[in-house]
């Protein structure tokens, strides 16, 4: 009995790991750019969580023997002005960009999300007040508020993820505040009133679950915004600062003085920026043709 209980499970197992694989497999064939942005984003991910390991230097060591030493068997992607390898740095530079653009996102979507879920379902004077300071915070760009915020609070990791995350806010409560307009009139929301529900368990536990779709597709979008966005800071020394390896500080200070007789100091960097961009990018139109319903089968 317990051999053929353990060949029924060891069955089961088998069929759920080759559906798991097929769905995967289809969903590669079916959004193929969408695979290559979510490959480059693993890459990006793997680097920062086993920067570490990867890695091989120390991103903050100095060697004045190696300094601008053009890319070798011994530092691939050269050396900066200080003998520091370039790859470790962006290795351990996808940490810094990786944890500025999650943490934007995800505590503009935060922010954004209570705003657009109060706004869309109570209304009132309290949405006309939100909705006006929204159209003043949408009428400066993304990095012009980013530059305000940061030079505001300072050069710092927490103070780069503030800076970046209250511009993302606004985008987000409008798309949140859209869907619970339509969501409030739902006959769900008018069976939760009949039965006495208080507006905020309504809200919160019925309305809240429905608008995760867009948020996710919104959030996927705004990564790759962050992580550009805190590139352009730190470009401009309002980012992260030193000793942490950031890549637009990277591009900052190489690019005016050593572009021409090191160009790997701007190019590599730049190539990583771009490509962790492009990649985020690439996913948040799959997930978003995804989750689209028109799209389903």
């Amino acid at each position: 009995m317990v051999s053929a209980e353990h060949k029924i499970e060891d069955s089961n197992n088998k069929v759920t790991q080759r559906s798991v694989w097929y769905k995967m497999k289809r969903l590669c064939q079916r959004y193929p750019l969408g695979a290559i942005g979510s490959f480059i984003v693993f890459i990006v991910v793997f680097a920062a969580v086993f920067a570490d390991v990867v890695a091989p230097y120390d991103p903050t060591q100095t060697n004045a023997k190696m300094s601008l030493s053009a890319p070798s068997a011994a530092m691939l992607f050269g050396g900066d002005m200080m003998g520091r390898d370039v790859l470790s740095r962006i290795i351990h530079g996808a940490r810094i960009s990786l944890a500025v653009g999650i943490g934007s996102t995800v505590l503009g979507g935060l922010l954004g999300t209570i705003i657009g879920l109060m706004c869309g379902y109570f209304l009132g004077w309290f949405d006309l007040i939100i909705q006006r300071i929204i159209d003043m915070m949408q009428a400066l760009p993304l990095l012009v508020m980013a530059l305000v915020m940061a030079a505001s609070l300072g050069p710092s990791l927490e103070n780069t993820i503030i800076a970046i995350s209250i511009p993302l806010v606004p985008q987000v409560a409008r798309v949140i505040r859209s869907n619970v307009l339509s969501l409030r009139e739902m006959p769900f929301v008018e069976a939760a009133r009949s039965v006495g529900m208080s507006n905020g368990r309504i809200a919160f536990r019925h309305i809240l679950p429905n608008t995760l779709a867009p948020l996710i597709v919104l959030g996927t979008a705004q990564l790759g915004s962050a992580i550009l966005t805190e590139a352009s800071l730190s470009f401009l020394g309002l980012g992260v600062p030193e000793p942490y390896p950031s890549w637009g500080r990277m591009l900052s200070e190489s690019a005016a003085e050593y572009v021409r007789v090191a160009p790997w100091l701007v190019i590599f960097p730049g190539i990583a920026i771009s490509a962790a961009v492009f990649g985020a990018n690439l996913m948040g139109d799959a997930v978003r043709d995804y989750l689209d319903p028109r799209n389903q089968d």
